[in-house]
């Protein structure tokens, strides 16, 4: 239809009527009531007042409607742009532009504001470049001065260095440093720093003296700890049980191995406290794998198994050879 330039033939009051509305309706009224008449007179719908032709007047009433709708609704747009315009508009705007500067029209303003935006730029410069003179002149100096104390300092101090070297290492060949009271003892503890201001010194020096060690040292070593206890504990249990194990000990295996996996829970959680504190990103820990520790541990109580029973078969042994070595020696002596 669009295409083809047809128009409607209902006029709008008619379309309204059609679609039994007034005008001024809403288009959720205007939707719900075309819906409704198109349910009603659809040629496919299975209703009994399925019409083609009242069908084709409600769509053209639809239509019309739609568009007077959308027509109002530009209108109505239209006017509230110009009121926002009208009331947004200053007075005497003119004034406010081009930061306040110059008289006349507006273009004679503007190239007014153009020349005073290029005088202010020149000043500008002219400043930084004033500035830029001075420190230079204050720093040149300054710095010639400190060069020229430095350059002392860094020739007396090579000077007493290569000294120094040379008394040394003429003392080394002589044996000097043979018979010296600390030779092949560590370092002082508490030896002074030239990294760290004196306070701080003394203060590292108490805290050692009185056994202070940082969070993470004592987490680590309590996690460590824990761990081998743990270790320890599960394989002792496990030796306490039969082998094979029977249907009780199975239970009783069981309830060792949930108590061993809640003990590794509790273990993790430390895990993650001290990963949170410890400094040195390297030196963080993984948690702990509550079956890898029990296939651990079933691994050391086989191997321990093995280790019993091999020092028993030896010992058997022992003892068979000691009760008849002596009845060899005899028939060896007869042979004799």
């Amino acid at each position: 239809r669009m295409l083809s330039g047809y128009r409607p033939t209902n006029n709008v009051q008619d379309s309204y009527k059609i679609l039994d509305l007034e005008e001024g309706c809403s288009l959720d009224d205007v939707r719900n009531s075309y819906h409704n008449l198109a349910k009603k007179y659809h040629p496919d719908s299975s209703s009994g007042a399925a019409d083609s032709k009242a069908f084709i007047r409600v769509e053209e009433a639809y239509r019309v409607v739609l568009s007077d709708l959308a027509a109002k609704q530009k209108s109505d747009a239209g006017e509230e742009e110009e009121d926002q315009f009208k009331s947004k508009s200053l007075q005497h705007r003119h004034y406010l532009s081009f930061e306040g500067v110059g008289i006349g029209t507006p273009s004679q303003r503007e190239k007014q504001y153009r020349q005073f935006r290029v005088d202010r730029a020149t000043e500008q410069v002219l400043e930084y470049r004033q500035q830029r003179l001075e420190s230079r002149c204050a720093g040149s100096d300054l710095s010639r001065a400190m060069d020229v104390r430095q350059s002392k300092k860094v020739k007396i101090t090579q000077a007493v260095e290569r000294l120094v070297e040379d008394l040394i290492q003429e003392s080394m060949a002589k044996g000097d440093f043979d018979n010296l009271s600390g030779k092949g003892k560590p370092l002082q503890k508490f030896s002074h720093s030239p990294h760290i201001d004196p306070m701080t010194h003394n203060l590292n020096r108490i805290l050692i003296d009185n056994g202070y060690q940082p969070e993470w040292i004592l987490l680590q070593k309590e996690i460590r700890e824990t761990i081998g206890l743990l270790r320890k504990s599960i394989v002792a249990a496990r030796r306490k049980l039969g082998e094979p194990m029977t249907l009780s000990e199975q239970k009783q295996w069981g309830r060792i191995c949930e108590q061993f996996a809640e003990d590794i829970r509790k273990l993790n959680k430390r895990v993650d406290n001290f990963n949170l504190v410890v400094p040195i990103l390297s030196r963080q820990m993984v948690h702990f794998s509550t079956d890898k520790e029990i296939l651990r541990a079933r691994k050391n109580y086989e191997a321990v198994v093995e280790k019993d029973s091999g020092s028993d078969t030896k010992g058997s042994e022992g003892e068979e050879g000691k009760r008849f070595g002596w009845k060899s020696s005899l028939l060896k002596w007869l042979k004799l």
